[in-house]
């Protein structure tokens, strides 16, 4: 199945999630699949204090471009933390947390959106332009 291409709407989210250095991170268009969000975004850390210090920079960098959450849950233990946006919502994980609850597996149907643009190493330093953009 080929990758979808990245909504520009989703390079802030994309950017803010790998600014900390979360593994990992898959995008999913769950459009077709749930009405609860359109992109579920999974990623993961090595610790739990790794996952908190992702989860509050992914939150502090959509701030500063105006995107604020509605809810915010599981920082403090950082096991699984959910960041709701609505329209987005960000999983950051503790890794081994992520492949007891295997997320894309139970989202299987959903299309990957293809972020290889960001992954790349000579999009690093593009990362902070795009939040600003």
């Amino acid at each position: 199945m080929s990758k979808l291409p990245l909504d520009p709407e989703l390079k802030p989210y994309v950017a803010a999630a790998l600014g900390r250095k979360a593994m990992e991170l898959v995008v999913l268009d769950v459009t077709t699949v749930t009405d609860v969000a359109d992109v579920f975004m999974i990623c993961s850390g090595r610790s739990n204090r790794q996952v908190s210090a992702i989860a509050e920079f992914i939150e502090s960098e959509l701030k500063k471009a105006g995107i604020r959450p509605l809810s915010v849950e599981g920082v403090k233990d950082g096991q699984w933390v959910l960041i709701d946006y609505g329209h987005v919502v960000i999983h950051v994980f503790y890794d081994p947390v992520r492949r007891f609850y295997d997320l894309e597996s139970l989202w299987a149907d959903a299309r990957r959106v293809d972020i290889s643009e960001f992954v790349q190493p000579e999009s690093v330093q593009g990362k902070e332009n795009l939040l600003n953009e």
